[in-house]
């Protein structure tokens, strides 16, 4: 596929530029969370734990969280590919910074540089298909997309802007003009992405049928599926010995497993058979649809449990009161109205742009819209039903929403007329930024949400960095600590907590929630069992009052009211009242003295 430019150095400095602005603008806004080390998500903690877990010499292949459940220590599910650019920041600069520091450049650095790779692709497919100005305006219409921008900003060391990356980089590989490369590019960045998370495996089928389509409407491009597939199955292979080894070949349902490869390698026999027979195109759909069920079927015979979804053995509490409340996991209808339709109005009118280029093309430009216009369906198609892959739609958006952007400004440069100018930029702002609007009237007249009844974590008052450190003058214990304040307690002290927000800890976190919505006897009665001799809550958060208004007279809800059972005697921390601690009452061991522990060691940020 011919395409505009071609000629011409795409305008790298230019597009640095614009990466340079939008990520200066993130620093500033999330200053005060990088200098006071509150990190967005439970996730992103968690993570940050992993990695201090492997460069304290925990190996490469295993993925257990020994301070999580212990005795248990569930496997985590999350790849060592989104540890390795972290841990080779943090190695390279601890030497000069010390280690803390360094970390703080890792957790600013890698979403940034995330973000870096997502405007590097739409800049180059804006310049190739229009020119240098639509490029940078693409660049820029990122930063209009606030799903994306949750990804990649600072201190999101999670997986998912890694995701939306891989998935760019597979999008500029299949809408270049070379079918072996491009396939195998896009075979190999789609396995990263695969191996780092299965919310992927939509958006790679959504690729496998693009791909099929060309085949069949131009049997000469049948090697883009051939060679997709085939790079698929072989770099899953490679990447799954790199980060997994052969220490773990469970057939797991929330994590790419020998299962998934061998469903991926039928189909990539079935398509290269069929290319390399130059059959019909009939018969080439024929024979690619029996690598598929055949590749179906294997994966069913030897794992049938994932027929269900990685979520269906859920205990039914944890399903109640975590997984249903986890709201960026849900589908469009569970979330606040607002941010519901803002985010679909600014995706639907991308599509219609999209849409519209598809339309008043021709030849291989009207081809190349096509298939984007798919592909951007497709990834709205997937947001729809999982809220959190808007991210896709997000960055996908960017390209039609930079050339609607262009084609405002040269309207408003060829009038002459003010009132023309202004309903020209009104109407290119509505059109760019359809959430402005919907945003005013939910501040004006704010509704009620699932998360009005608490605090996020990130600005509890309890204020962790500085007080979660003081548990540590008691030796090594489990803390009883609701699901989402874990994380944290885990990476700002040494002792083991019961659960954390993760499904592989379905059964931990069943007892946690059974207990704070049980009697203050059963409590007990699962703390001993766990082991567990100090309880710790932040009753600002959602969590604690969620258990609270479900159990009126439960344990939670006493804790709370500030009527913890004889059983418990409070630990005075000199905090803030928030945040409050208990322990069983029983003489703890105290651990020697730990002035000297620094857990953000950079001068300037203590």
């Amino acid at each position: 596929m011919p395409e505009r430019g071609e000629v011409q150095p795409v305008p790298w400095a230019r597009i640095a530029l614009a990466w340079l602005a939008l990520s200066s603008l993130l620093v500033l806004v999330n200053w005060g969370h990088i200098a006071a080390w509150r990190f967005t998500d439970p996730d992103d903690t968690l993570r940050m734990v992993q990695l201090r877990d492997l460069y304290a010499g925990q190996n490469w292949f295993d993925l257990h969280q020994y301070r999580i459940d212990p005795g248990n220590s569930p496997l985590q599910h999350w790849s060592r590919l989104v540890d390795l650019p972290l841990v080779a920041i943090i190695a390279l600069l601890a030497p000069l910074v010390g280690q803390h520091g360094a970390e703080i450049a890792a957790v600013v650095a890698v979403p940034l540089c995330t973000l870096g790779i997502i405007m590097a692709v739409v800049g180059r497919m804006g310049f190739r298909r229009f020119d240098a100005e639509t490029a940078i305006l693409a660049c820029l219409a990122l930063g209009l997309s606030t799903p994306l921008l949750g990804f990649v900003q600072p201190m999101r060391i999670d997986h998912h802007g890694w995701q939306v990356a891989l998935v760019m980089l597979a999008l500029a590989a299949v809408m270049g003009g070379d079918p072996r490369r491009g396939g195998m590019l896009a075979g190999l960045a789609l396995a990263a992405g695969l191996m780092i998370s299965l919310e992927v495996l939509p958006l790679a089928a959504a690729f496998g049928a693009v791909l099929l389509l060309r085949w069949m409407r131009d049997p000469d491009q049948r090697w883009w599926l051939a060679g997709f597939l085939t790079s698929l199955t072989v770099s899953l292979l490679l990447l799954f010995a790199v980060t997994r080894g052969m220490a773990d070949l469970a057939l797991h349902c929330d994590v790419m497993s020998p299962g998934h490869i061998g469903f991926f390698a039928c189909a990539a026999l079935g398509a290269v058979v069929a290319a390399w027979l130059r059959i019909t195109r009939l018969a080439s759909l024929a024979l690619i649809g029996l690598g598929g069920l055949a590749g179906l079927g294997l994966f069913l015979s030897v794992a049938p449990q994932c027929a269900s979804g990685p979520f269906a053995s859920l205990d039914p509490l944890v399903r109640v009161y975590w997984y249903d409340l986890v709201l960026e996991g849900r589908p469009f209808w569970m979330q606040p109205p607002v941010e519901a339709l803002s985010w679909i109005a600014q995706a639907m009118v991308a599509l219609g742009v999209s849409y519209h280029l598809w339309r008043s093309s021709a030849g291989a430009e009207r081809e190349w819209w096509f298939d984007y216009t798919l592909f951007l369906a497709a990834a709205l198609l997937g947001g729809l039903f999982v809220w959190r892959s808007m991210g896709f739609v997000g960055a996908l958006a960017a390209l039609p929403l930079g050339w609607l952007a262009r084609e405002m400004l040269l309207r408003l440069r060829r009038t002459g007329r003010p009132l023309a100018k202004i309903g020209i930029a009104a109407g290119g702002m509505a059109l760019l930024m359809p959430a402005a609007p919907m945003q005013l009237a939910s501040a004006v007249m704010p509704a009620e949400s699932v998360g009005a009844s608490g605090a996020r974590l990130r600005s509890s008052q309890c204020e962790l960095r500085e007080n979660a450190p003081k548990l540590d003058r008691f030796a090594p214990l489990t803390i009883f600590a609701p699901i989402d304040l874990g994380p944290s307690l885990l990476e700002r002290t040494h002792h083991s907590v019961l659960a954390t927000g993760h499904h592989r800890a379905n059964l931990a976190m069943r007892d946690v929630i059974r207990a704070y919505i049980g009697s203050p006897d059963e409590a007990k009665a699962i703390m001993m069992e766990h082991g567990a001799r100090m309880i710790a809550i932040c009753t600002d958060l959602g969590e604690p009052k969620i258990y609270a208004q479900a159990a009126p007279d439960g344990f939670m809800a006493q804790l709370l009211a500030g009527n913890a059972p004889d059983w418990l005697e409070p630990v005075d921390l000199g905090g803030p009242d928030s945040f409050r601690v208990w322990k069983l009452r029983e003489n703890l061991p105290q651990q020697a003295d730990q002035a000297g522990r620094n857990f953000i060691a950079t001068p300037f940020m203590q």
